[in-house]
């Protein structure tokens, strides 16, 4: 259930056309960083003006709703009216339906976002409270209209620090993965993805727009993102609605790179031809194809699976596309596509049965759903992989997950955390 059963108030929005903005990560609070970008575009928050919370088997489509509410009562001006204006939440939510992990939405007190050529910056406020200093240290850079800002900061002193292993060894988790393929072999699934867990403490003040920086420079192609502490570099985009029309990647299947071109594309040859990968890839794309028809009547789905190229590893990927049929927005989309077979197995609810065996801790947000929501609904959602969790004490929790079947070598599925972990490790270490 929702744990936000207060009144929702009435926000002011407005968005102001700016000339430029060159960089967003240095213009975003190096302890609460609100960001979702890929490729230098994207969108970034500061403050927040509005929080909603939500928990429980239905924290999706609670959102769903308390967002419909928040938006018929929103005073907005938005003369771009382009994906990321007007009024926006950032969003993350948790894996399982009874985490102890919050799923929120955050409205921003400032957003700045920057999008094909064309650059804004929106106010939130709500309605009868002050207005106050979105930045805390804002310029008046001489921005049109009563948006201004904030003052670039210089990233915080460097850091280095290991992340080590947390409630599941590598022994532990091997195991696991052999009790997995026992189950799956006694016909009781066809798939399931465990995870394993690495953690570590942040030294006092640490900047964390420093390892994000590292992620969205070392992995352009991803969504790069942070929302309440949650932060990392997703390259599975869950789903996106614009406009009416809905598209999504699913990946599943991987494997290292090669150590020079030939080799590179050997291993992208034997990942495409793989009879274990495409069999995990198969169920993954039937889950997610299975979850949006209700909702479309003209879905297409890649003819076959093609090799995604990421710094790290190559990923097995298909793309999904149709028209919406129903209305759906993007938070009934992500109620509906959540968990997919990429991030739990198949059929789902043996498979969440078996992670909830097997895995001695809570995933918290690891492979939900993050991203953003706009006033109509529309936004774009990654599933949160390659990624950690920082408390408020600095501690952090990160997790690595990977697809058993039916011939899955414990090893070789622990190496394949292995590299998963890695761009999270790099970007703290």
């Amino acid at each position: 259930m929702s744990a936000t059963a207060r009144p929702v108030p009435v926000l002011r929005v407005e968005t102001t056309p700016v000339d430029e903005l060159k960089l967003l990560l240095p213009l975003i609070d190096p302890a609460r960083p609100l960001i979702w970008m890929r490729k230098g575009q994207g969108i970034a928050g500061v403050g927040e003006a509005l929080r909603l919370e939500f928990s429980g088997p239905d924290r999706m489509l609670d959102a769903c709703a308390a967002w419909k509410d928040v938006a018929e009562k929103a005073v907005v001006t938005d003369p771009l009216k382009v994906p990321g204006t007007g009024l926006v939440a950032f969003g993350s939510f948790a894996f399982a339906d009874h985490s102890a992990a919050s799923s929120v939405l955050i409205v921003p007190r400032l957003l700045l976002g920057k999008r094909d050529g064309r650059y804004w910056v929106t106010t939130f406020t709500v309605e009868g409270s002050e207005p106050g200093d979105a930045s805390g240290d804002a310029s008046g850079s001489g921005v049109a209209g009563r948006a201004s800002l904030p003052t670039p900061r210089p990233l915080g002193a460097e850091y280095r620090l290991s992340l080590l292993p947390g409630a599941m060894s590598a022994d532990a988790f091997r195991r696991s993965v052999d009790d997995a393929v026992h189950r799956i072999a006694a016909q009781e699934l066809d798939k399931v993805v465990l995870a394993r867990d690495l953690v570590g403490h942040l030294p006092a003040g640490s900047d964390l727009r420093r390892p994000l920086t590292d992620l969205a420079l070392g992995y352009p192609d991803c969504w790069t993102y942070a929302v309440d502490g949650f932060l990392g570099s997703s390259p599975e985009t869950l789903v996106r609605v614009s406009h009416g029309t809905v598209s999504a990647r699913v990946l599943a299947g991987t494997t290292s790179r090669g150590t020079d071109a030939e080799a590179d594309h050997d291993k992208a040859v034997a990942l495409a031809t793989s009879a274990k990968d495409l069999d995990e890839h198969g169920f993954a794309v039937t889950s997610v194809v299975n979850a949006l028809a209700p909702h479309s009547r003209s879905l297409t789905t890649s003819e076959i699976p093609f090799t995604l190229k990421l710094p790290n590893l190559w990923h097995l990927a298909s793309d999904v596309e149709g028209t919406l049929s129903d209305g759906s927005t993007s938070l009934d989309l992500i109620a509906a596509l959540h968990p997919t077979a990429a991030v739990a197995g198949t059929p789902r609810d043996s498979a969440l049965a078996l992670i909830a065996e097997l895995e001695p801790f809570d995933r918290g947000r690891y492979a939900g759903p993050v991203g953003w929501v706009g006033a109509d609904g529309d936004g774009e959602w990654a599933v949160a992989l390659r990624s950690a969790q920082v408390d408020a004490a600095g501690d952090i929790t990160a997790y690595a997950g990977c697809g058993i079947v039916a011939d899955s070598d414990a090893e070789r599925e622990y190496l394949e955390t292995k590299m998963k972990f890695r761009p999270i490790v790099e970007a703290f270490g």
